[in-house]
């Protein structure tokens, strides 16, 4: 039989600080029996709202909803173990696991942990799948460095100087790559701050790196025939699966994680007999509807499209894709990288090249704003407004 448990975050106004500030409490009860432990966050009497339990402060509160999900996790995991678990067991439990790290790198992997349980429960694993990387680049800072780690305490703003140099020569990262880098360094230095391991970051005054220009964030026309005509060795079945993969989403604009989420089911036929993709778009819950265009046909049918336990396309994770993605940029002569996400930008750009209007597009797209639609027609306006510039060169030209 399941315990009775709750918690209760509560101050106690007759305890101030000098600085004006109140510890926030937490009272454990399991069963009947109760016990309190500080939940180590601090918040301004005033802003206090009994009633809630909250402040009116938004980091505070983040802070204390985190402590009450990392509270409700561990009573779950004691209860799986033991069968059984106390308040004063909880409290012990809570109090051993929740020593706040002094340094850089255990700071991180104390917020990579929190990352992993909150991937799950958003059920999207980019931002923790980045932080590895993320990490890694400050652990081999300063092991170039001759550091295991380095203690808030230490941390300078000369220190952040040398690693954004760091980033740039010696890892050969552009503006945005050195700015996402920069951006978990300050996320951890501000952890810090927020447990009052250190009282200011810094780093507040170090300026982040100015961003070029954006590319091109889709490809030709000239360079989609490329890809379909490009024969590929027939022992490379990972980069033939790539490049009709790639091709599919120029025609349906498809990402790819939707790629990978497409089943049979999502594939159906209107009444005149025309093909037809319909699902909810991973990042905006949107729907999309595709009509198919041959081309997107001719792959589809290459693959599962009657077994709705299996997807339609065997795709492995997105990191194992990108390489191949990359070379297909390479072997067709491309100078930017080839990502696969620029297949779906292509499909919106080819769109409003041939006229279809936004709002159709954004139905197709599965854009949750018309706003994000209308990014491909500024696009076409540029692309209008120079090859205009070409025409009045040439004919400049031809004067003299």
């Amino acid at each position: 039989m399941r315990s009775t448990f709750s918690l209760l975050l509560y101050i106690n106004r007759n305890k101030v600080r000098v600085d004006g500030t109140t510890s926030v409490l937490c009272r454990i009860s399991i069963d009947g029996k109760s016990t309190t432990i500080t939940t180590g966050i601090t918040c301004n009497p005033k802003q206090w709202n009994a009633k809630k339990a909250e402040t009116a402060d938004v980091r505070t509160n983040n802070r204390l909803k985190e402590f009450r999900k990392y509270a409700e996790r561990l009573y779950d995991e004691m209860l799986k173990e033991q069968g059984v678990v106390s308040a004063e067991l909880l409290k012990n439990r809570i109090a051993g696991q929740a020593v706040i790290p002094t340094h850089l790198l255990q700071m991180g992997e104390r917020e990579r942990e929190r990352l992993a349980v909150r991937s799950k429960e958003i059920d999207s694993t980019s931002t923790y799948r980045s932080s590895r990387y993320y990490q890694s680049y400050i652990r081999e800072f300063l092991d170039s460095k001759g550091k295991a780690d380095i203690a808030f305490s230490d941390i300078t703003e000369e220190f952040g100087r040398e690693y954004k140099v760091y980033l740039k020569r010696y890892k050969n990262f552009g503006a945005s790559q050195t700015n996402h880098c920069l951006c978990w360094l300050n996320r951890l230095i501000y952890l810090a701050v927020d447990h009052e391991i250190i009282r200011a970051n810094p780093l507040e005054e170090l300026e982040y790196e100015k961003k070029p220009p954006s590319k091109r964030m889709h490809i030709s026309k000239a360079e989609l025939k490329q890809l379909l005509e490009l024969k590929l060795p027939a022992n490379d079945p990972l980069k033939e699966l790539a490049r009709r993969t790639f091709i599919f989403s120029c025609f349906t604009g498809l990402a790819y994680v939707d790629t990978q989420l497409l089943y049979p089911h999502h594939i159906g036929r209107t009444a005149d007999d025309r093909r037809y993709i319909r699902i909810n778009r991973k990042k905006t819950k949107v729907e999309s509807f595709i009509p198919l265009h041959p081309i997107a046909e001719q792959i589809l049918d290459l693959y599962n499209t009657t077994d709705d336990t299996q997807p339609v396309f065997p795709l492995p994770s997105r990191d194992m894709m990108w390489f191949e993605i990359h070379e297909l940029g390479v072997i067709i002569g491309r100078k930017e990288n080839l990502s696969y996400h620029q297949a779906r930008h292509s499909f919106g750009s080819f769109l409003i090249s041939e006229g279809v209007c936004t709002e159709s597009i954004a139905k197709m797209m599965g854009h949750a704003s018309i706003t994000s639609t209308q990014t491909y027609a500024r696009i076409s306006e540029k692309k209008i407004a120079e090859d205009m510039d070409r025409l009045i060169e040439r004919r400049k030209s031809n004067e003299y």
